[in-house]
């Protein structure tokens, strides 16, 4: 194969626009890994953000338009890791060496049909800093042309051992013809209309292209993710747009063991769920919206910002008011059991949450874009950094690193239209790091 300009393909580079900031109210230094206003945004919470060697961040960009890159911790230098585009969700492979997984559509195949791609993430990165880029090809191995029956979307997750790739179904037909006989397919639900099945997990073998069925429901699936830890566990949603019946679900790669993954009562609002260990999925119970016939300016005020958050709407019924038990709730997986460690004393309460695989921390943004850390040996939560804006185009999404250490976010602090968002890796306190386990 012929030598081609690295600069019009994968393998490009981007130089370092490392920088850091102290929080203007906290004081905590901010790492930017990225400045300037090009679109960048972190891959969603409940997916690797680090390679598996904990070196680069990926990260979406609009450095080139629809293409994913990455950026070296240490040096801040950047790369252009994908060539031909992506749809939807970024996997990092955590063994095995640096590798990257994604869907895109077959464009030269029927509508509909999509590829299940594999990035050699470690021969990028060589042949990027010796200036001596080969074709895609050369790094980006098609392992799977799924058919377009399928309609699979881009919600998808890599198993923990690497073997097996699961996808999101929206093909209706596909889906019901592998649904139990008589099953109840579920209507919209809220005033977004959405929620309707039925929807499906499919998955593909890495390295055969097999592709099998995993499971249907009757209503429409929304994250899929896998346990990290445990190969063959996956956590995914009910996806509404908002409040949904039953959010959480949980069910085996091999389509066994289909079960809510937290029972939730009518008035609760559940959301934004994380596996976060072997054991172990933190989730938000929302405490956003007003008591019905209170009046209580203090939450009023941190829970309406322009329109910027969800829920507000009367449609939604009476659900995620604080008149129940609220706040960040981490699940066991084993036992069931369900531990509430932290909640905002006002305002929103914690909305996306994490947590450190070593279970000693947890983390949460709230409507504010306020990041707030919490102990759970001891309870304690400090705010962290108000290094946002609630004007931005998305939220900080915050994401621990493997290592515990560090949370990475989106952050639209040095934002100058107040959209525009970089990313930004907050360091753990030091102090918080030395306690006793």
């Amino acid at each position: 194969m012929g030598l081609v300009p690295a600069w019009a393909q994968i393998g490009q580079r981007f130089p370092s626009e490392k920088r850091v900031v102290n929080d203007p109210v906290t004081g905590t230094p901010l790492t930017f890994l990225t400045t300037q206003p090009r679109g960048d945004s972190k891959i969603y919470p409940s997916h690797p953000q680090w390679t598996a060697d904990g070196r680069w961040l990926v990260f979406r960009s609009n450095r080139v338009k629809g293409e994913a890159i990455a950026v070296n911790e240490a040096s801040g230098e950047m790369v252009q890791v994908t060539e031909g585009g992506y749809d939807g969700m970024l996997n990092l492979a955590q063994s095995g060496g640096n590798k990257l997984y994604f869907l895109r559509p077959d464009r030269k195949g029927p509508a509909k049909a999509m590829q299940a791609v594999e990035v050699d993430l470690d021969r990028v990165f060589a042949d990027s800093d010796a200036g001596v880029m080969k074709p895609a090809s050369a790094y980006q191995r098609v392992f799977a042309t799924l058919p377009p029956e399928l309609e699979a979307v881009g919600d998808n997750a890599l198993d923990a051992d690497g073997q097996w790739f699961y996808f999101r179904i929206t093909g209706k037909a596909y889906a019901a013809a592998r649904l139990p006989a008589g099953t109840k397919i579920e209507p919209p639900f809220g005033p977004r209309g959405m929620g309707a099945g039925p929807h499906a997990i499919g998955k593909v073998n890495v390295q055969t292209g097999e592709v099998r069925h995993v499971v249907s429901v009757p209503f429409q699936i929304g994250h899929i993710q896998s346990n990290l830890w445990n190969p063959g566990e996956l956590v995914f949603s009910w996806e509404t747009g908002g409040k949904s019946p039953q959010r959480t679900w949980t069910v085996r790669g091999d389509g066994t063991g289909l079960r809510p993954l937290y029972p939730e009562a009518p008035y609760e609002w559940v959301t934004h769920e994380a596996v976060i260990g072997k054991d172990e999925v933190a989730l938000a119970i929302m405490g956003h919206r007003a008591i019905p016939g209170v009046s209580d300016p203090s939450r009023a005020a941190g829970t309406d910002v322009g329109g910027a958050n969800p829920g507000q709407d009367d449609a939604w019924g009476n659900t995620g008011t604080r008149e129940k038990p609220t706040g960040l709730a981490i699940v066991n997986l084993r036992t069931r059991e369900v531990n509430l460690v932290g909640q905002t004393p006002s305002g929103s309460g914690l909305w996306h949450v994490h947590g450190s695989p070593d279970g000693r921390f947890a983390v949460g943004d709230d409507f504010s874009r306020s990041l707030y850390l919490i102990d759970r040996k001891t309870r304690e939560m400090m705010l962290l950094t108000t290094g946002h804006k609630t004007t931005a185009r998305d939220h900080p999404h915050p994401t621990f690193s493997p290592d515990g250490r560090r949370i990475q976010i989106q952050s639209a602090l040095l934002s100058t239209d107040g959209r525009e968002m970089n990313i930004c890796v907050v360091p753990v306190p030091e102090a918080w790091l030395k306690r006793p386990r």
